[in-house]
C-alpha cells in the first residue's frame, strides 16, 4: 500500500550534465526559477529558512526548508496554503516537496517529488502542470544555461 501511495504522488525527473553541486545551488535559488507575481519572498539558502510563494491571488503558500543535504537533497514543508481556484483551498499544508540529486556517470539527474500532491486532490492536474513547467523549463533552464525562459506559466 505504502508503495502504491508513493506511486501516485507528482514526480518529474531529468538529467543534466552539470554537477551536483550546480544542481543544489539552482535548487536553491528559488526566486531565479520560480516565477510568479510577486513570486518567492523570504531566505531559501539554509537549514530550517522559511518563505513564501504567491501568484497573484491564486497561490500563496509558505515552506521550510527541513532538510538540506549539499549536492544530494532538498525538503521544503508547505507549513501553509491557500490555492483559490479548489474547494480544499489548504491542499498542499503539510504536503513536502522534495529534489533529489544523484550523479549518474558524466551526468546528474534530478529527481522532484511533490509528496502529498495525489490525483485525489483537485488541484492535482494544475498544479502538476505548474510543477511540470517550473522544474522542467525554469529549473532545468536556471541549470543549463543559467536563466530562465522569458514567459510565465
Amino acid at each position: 500500500m505504502e508503495q502504491l501511495v508513493k506511486e501516485q504522488n507528482y514526480t518529474t525527473t531529468f538529467t543534466v550534465y552539470q554537477t551536483p553541486e550546480e544542481v543544489f545551488a539552482a535548487i536553491n535559488n528559488v526566486h531565479g526559477w520560480w516565477s510568479g507575481e510577486p513570486g518567492v519572498k523570504g531566505s531559501t539558502g539554509k537549514l530550517g529558512d522559511e518563505f513564501t510563494y504567491q501568484h497573484k491571488d491564486i497561490h500563496h503558500s509558505s515552506h521550510k526548508i527541513t532538510e538540506l543535504v549539499p549536492g544530494k537533497k532538498v525538503v521544503w514543508h508547505t507549513t501553509d496554503s491557500l490555492i483559490n481556484f479548489v474547494k480544499d483551498k489548504s491542499e498542499w499544508t503539510g504536503t513536502d516537496i522534495v529534489f533529489e540529486i544523484v550523479r549518474k556517470g558524466d551526468q546528474t539527474e534530478l529527481h522532484f517529488t511533490h509528496s502529498g500532491l495525489v490525483p485525489a486532490i483537485q488541484c492535482y492536474g494544475d498544479c502538476s502542470g505548474a510543477w511540470g513547467f517550473y522544474i522542467n523549463e525554469c529549473l532545468h533552464s536556471l541549470i543549463t544555461t543559467g536563466k530562465v525562459p522569458n514567459h510565465e506559466q
